[in-house]
């Protein structure tokens, strides 16, 4: 066992010591960037229907007039600004994890989407972008059929 427990001691030491001994060093808070350095990237999912694509984005605390949306050579652009909240009370924060700040997600469009159709919604700080299929891309669709190699 005593062999085990110095194996183990011998990693953390080669992992640095310093973070898992003192906990509270100065190295463990710069693993947590200052508020300035985080990058805001909403979390976004691109799905595939039968007739649509969608895009859904989480924007909370955004009210719809803060969100812009852009489609250009094959690409959508969705960018928006997310602004602090001010009070006039004093406040002690301890731990705040809520961002504030300009945001812009840019995602390659797949082909054969009608640009001229889609459309948006946003409630409950959660934009979905609806991208129709042309008629072409819905018809370009086939299923194979796979064969099990006996």
């Amino acid at each position: 066992m005593l062999s085990l427990r110095n194996e183990i001691d011998r990693l953390f030491d080669d992992f640095g010591a310093g973070l898992w001994r003192q906990p509270l060093s100065r190295r463990v808070h710069s693993l947590f960037p200052a508020s300035s350095e985080w990058v805001l990237q909403p979390a976004t999912e691109l799905v595939e229907c039968d007739s649509e694509y969608r895009i859904t984005t989480e924007l909370p605390g955004m009210a719809a007039e803060d969100i812009d949306i852009k489609m250009s050579d094959g690409t959508i652009t969705i960018r928006g600004e997310k602004s602090e909240e001010k009070k006039e009370e004093k406040e002690d924060y301890l731990v705040s994890e809520r961002h504030y700040g300009e945001f812009q997600r840019t995602l390659s469009l797949p082909s054969g989407v009608d640009a001229e159709a889609v459309s948006t919604d946003f409630a409950n700080g959660v934009l979905t972008v609806t991208l129709p299929k042309t008629p072409e891309a819905k018809q370009k669709e086939r299923k194979v059929e796979v064969k099990s190699a006996a």
